[in-house]
């Protein structure tokens, strides 16, 4: 059915960001007109049932009405091209709807909260005649499509928004499924006395698991807005495009920013040669930001750092400090080295990198990575520069 409603909508690449909001909008219209469904006949059946769990349950899907509408809203701002004030385009208001979202999932699940706990005070057994458990049957149904065809689009085109829907429309079934069955014994049981109470129970359950995941999905929408470390396979596939040419020697100090699903950037430095030809290596690098643009779809900036190979005192030097370090503390990498020879002192000028899980404090590092040097030869006199890995892994 998912492809079937592309093929009839949607015309285009989905990867381009005019697509992604055709694409939002397409899912947004089958959002509001399956909720609106939803709601008008579960608060009918509700309201001639006199079953507060049910008329909870349609007041949920009013609510998926508007967050379908917010979804819509925040594709179509997405999709606006950059301007002076925003020159890396809008594509996080995708992130920002999808957080409003599970905003309102939790407004809805606190409000149905309150009104089944104050239904335990003077609770009624419901009318549940057969309409009503019809009714509930096909909108799990409606909503099991709902969550395969938001799941699946999500998945197309990469879209947060799209899978938090998806994920609500699945708690919609638990919650609904929870209310039929209430319905079902509610209308074989209608006598026994702790019967009366369900309605008002189940109101409650499924008042705390819209909560629940409410607040799960919210705390999925704000990481990329926080800052996400950038996904491993991404920064794996980055190197291997850029040190399959033998002449970049090693890389480091890589940040990958993102600004949407459609919209990344990445920075890094990559050691050459100091006896390279400049002209040669540049050309070079030109090349490898095209090619990581063209692979991944990301913007790369590339900066040349270059380094000495020639020397034996200074590769010696390097090879030992780059092998204690990562024995002091694994993840920990040096970058930049350089070699000032002295009579009696030799200055050691190197970055070291340390990864998200180091506890040292800068002072701590510098100190330990002195000793470590001192230990290596008694004339080494590091001045080191700390930095941090942005990247996620180790490179």
């Amino acid at each position: 059915m998912t492809s079937l409603l592309l093929k009839l909508f949607i015309k285009g690449d989905l990867a381009d960001k005019n697509t992604r909001g055709k694409c939002g909008t397409l899912a947004g219209i089958v959002g509001v007109l399956c909720n609106l469904l939803l709601f008008a006949i579960k608060f009918l059946a509700g309201t001639l049932s006199g079953s507060v769990s049910m008329i909870a349950d349609a007041f949920n899907n009013f609510s998926d009405m508007g967050s379908s509408i917010v979804t819509m809203l925040g594709f179509k701002l997405a999709s606006k091209p950059a301007d002076p004030e925003h020159p890396f385009g809008h594509g996080r208001m995708e992130y920002m709807s999808a957080a409003l979202v599970s905003v309102l999932i939790m407004l809805v699940g606190f409000e149905l909260l309150t009104e089944s706990a104050s239904k335990l005070s003077d609770p009624t057994v419901p009318d549940a005649g057969l309409l009503p458990i019809i009714i509930l049957a096909v909108s799990i149904l409606i909503k099991l499509w709902m969550a395969v065809f938001n799941r699946s689009l999500g998945k197309k085109i990469n879209s947060g928004a799209l899978a938090a829907t998806a994920t609500d429309s699945l708690n919609d079934c638990i919650s609904t499924s929870a209310v039929l069955a209430v319905a079902i014994v509610c209308r074989v049981l209608p006598d026994v006395a702790f019967v009366k109470y369900l309605d008002p129970i189940v109101g409650i359950l499924v008042a705390v698991f819209i909560l629940y995941s409410g607040y799960l999905s919210l705390r999925e929408t704000l990481d990329p807005l926080i800052g996400l470390a950038p996904d491993p396979k991404t920064v794996d596939e980055i190197k291997n495009i850029v040190m399959a040419d033998p002449d970049f020697l090693g890389i480091h100090d890589m940040i990958v920013h993102n600004y949407g699903p459609s919209r990344g950037f990445v920075s890094l430095h990559v050691e050459v040669s100091a006896t390279g030809d400049i002209l040669v290596l540049h050309e070079k690098i030109d090349r490898c930001e095209r090619d990581i643009k063209h692979q991944t779809g990301i913007e790369a900036v590339i900066h040349m750092d270059p380094i000495v190979t020639d020397d034996e005192d200074v590769n010696r030097a390097r090879d030992l400090m780059s092998q204690r370090i990562a024995e002091f503390h694994n993840g920990m990498t040096i970058h930049d080295f350089r070699m000032v020879k002295g009579e009696k002192q030799n200055n050691l000028i190197f970055d070291v990198c340390v990864p998200p899980d180091c506890k040292l404090s800068h002072k701590q590092i510098r100190a330990a990575i002195q000793s470590l040097a001192t230990d290596i030869d008694k004339t080494y006199q590091c001045v080191i520069t700390v930095d941090h890995d942005f990247s996620g892994g180790k490179h």
